[in-house]
């Protein structure tokens, strides 16, 4: 069994997170226990040029736009979280990975439910569709293999 390498520590909760080749991501951007994030990237994921380094704080859900059927109808895409920076607030979209903690990603997806209508909006330009409601289903079947 390989060691386990530490890759950093959480600045929000302060717990050790390791590496782990088996996520399903090539770049650890957020805590898998409380799924804070660091601003450390510019222009695109991994780039670590960023000279913010505010927290970010995750606010809601998301999905990867999803392929367009044979039907014509939009399949959804991966769960997304969505992150604030507390220092800039910048936005900005992150792949789950499957270490993540599915209690966070469910009490993460009730901020998506609580945010207010200029809030989506704000998203909106941006091109981000928060999760409603009526995305429980999807969220769930993705994190636990059914709905709750």
């Amino acid at each position: 069994m390989p060691e386990e390498q530490l890759e950093f520590i959480c600045e929000h909760c302060g717990k050790k997170v390791y590496r782990n080749d088996l996520i399903g991501s090539h770049q650890r951007n957020h805590c898998p226990y409380c799924l804070w994030s660091k601003h450390e990237d510019l222009n695109e994921s991994g780039d670590r040029l960023s000279q913010c380094h505010g927290l970010m704080e995750p606010i809601g859900l998301a999905f990867k736009k999803g392929k367009i059927n044979k039907y014509g109808s939009s399949k959804s895409g991966e769960i997304l979280l969505i992150h604030r920076c507390t220092k800039c607030g910048k936005i900005s979209l992150n792949h789950l990975a499957a270490d993540d903690s599915e209690d966070e990603v469910m009490k993460v997806f009730q901020k998506s439910l609580l945010m207010n209508e200029t809030e989506r909006k704000e998203l909106e330009k941006q091109g981000i569709r928060a999760a409603q409601l009526d995305d429980e289903k999807e969220i769930s079947t993705q994190l636990f293999g059914k709905s709750v």
